[in-house]
């Protein structure tokens, strides 16, 4: 079985963080997104992955994946994203005739895909699909199932027939290309992956709705990615790798190598990257300090620090930093800002 990651799509949700650099390598408790997707096919035995880029962002995310010798990658370029099944017709070539698991490049799995892949490999359906209740399925695919077997499914409905969305990751046979080159585009100009598996559905072949274990976060719009970076904190077994000099670590609290402490307070579940440096500073809970960040005399709780991030004289909370960006104090200590910044940004707050 082939692995297929999607990861061309523009992240409009996401912007001005995806104004400058794709999605799938944002960072989230110390990793890009991609970086769990390849981790969970890596785990369930899949190797050889194909990723779907754009042009333009190809080498940011070869970059990303680049410390991952477990994996073969082939980079597959979709000029113009039109839709999940486009996206598949785009990798026909390199799929050839091998089963594969697609799976969309933003999300994230608290367990991973195995009992999707244990389900596919065990009842041989032509699909096999990941299923989550939600509490509004509107903005999903949304699935009705009967005996296991999915016999309805409607993209993004107005009037859900169930609770159950499809979640991000798909095993399919290669009989889905076909009926992918009999698709028309829907109303909103895409070819899409649910009307592939509905195809599927109405010429009378087998497609299993298999229950996604544990979370399941599309980490389609800032809040997703700070409660996406919640979870993952969550897990974090504590590990001390860097420099900490009159500073206190309470709770799991990861210090990565060439990271600085000085006469800083840091409340876990947190991870301070590498080259760091955190000083005269509180770090609260479920917060994510990116590589080569600065973190002086401020405070942070509940955020995202990308790479280069610099925060000084300022307390935010629910706020993510964007590659480079700075969020510095003009004098006196301000009220606590939450701040969306995309890279490179720069702010300046007032008493």
């Amino acid at each position: 079985m082939k692995g297929l990651i999607l990861a061309a799509g523009h992240g409009t949700r996401l912007r001005p963080l995806t104004y400058t650099r794709p999605k799938p390598v944002i960072r989230v408790a110390g990793r890009p997104i991609i970086a769990y997707a390849v981790e969970n096919l890596i785990e369930v035995g899949i190797e050889e992955i194909g990723v779907v880029v754009s042009p333009k962002t190809r080498e940011e995310i070869a970059a990303a994946l680049e410390h991952t010798p477990q994996a073969r990658f082939t980079f597959i370029a979709q000029e113009d994203p039109q839709g999940l099944a486009h996206a598949v017709k785009v990798a026909r070539d390199w799929l050839g005739g091998d089963p594969f698991l697609m799976y969309l490049g933003d999300n994230l799995f608290e367990n991973g895909v195995a009992a999707l892949v244990e389900a596919f490999e065990r009842e041989r359906p032509s699909a096999a699909i990941a299923l989550a209740e939600v509490e509004d399925p509107r903005q999903f695919g949304v699935a009705v199932v009967e005996g296991g077997r999915i016999v309805r499914l409607v993209e993004k409905p107005k009037d859900p027939p169930s609770r159950l969305a499809v979640a991000g990751v798909y095993a399919f046979t290669p009989e889905i290309h076909e009926v992918i080159e009999e698709l028309e585009p829907s109303a909103r100009g895409e070819y899409e992956i649910t009307d592939a598996i509905q195809g599927l559905v109405e010429a009378g072949k087998r497609v299993l709705g298999v229950p996604v274990v544990g979370w399941w976060k599309d980490t389609g719009r800032p809040h997703d990615l700070l409660e996406a970076n919640r979870l993952l904190l969550a897990r974090l077994a504590p590990r001390v790798e860097g420099q900490v000099e009159a500073s206190r670590l309470e709770g799991p609290v990861v210090v990565e190598k060439g990271a600085r402490l000085k006469n800083a307070r840091v409340l876990g579940p947190a991870l301070i990257a590498e080259n760091a440096l955190v000083e005269d500073a509180f770090i609260g809970p479920y917060t994510a300090v990116g590589p080569e960040a600065v973190v002086r005399d401020a405070e942070v709780e509940h955020s995202i620090l990308e790479i280069r991030a610099h925060l000084e004289g300022v307390r935010i909370y629910g706020s993510l930093l964007g590659v480079g960006a700075e969020v510095k104090k003009l004098g006196g200590r301000p009220r606590t800002p939450r701040l969306i910044l995309g890279d490179l940004s720069r702010v300046e707050v007032p008493d």
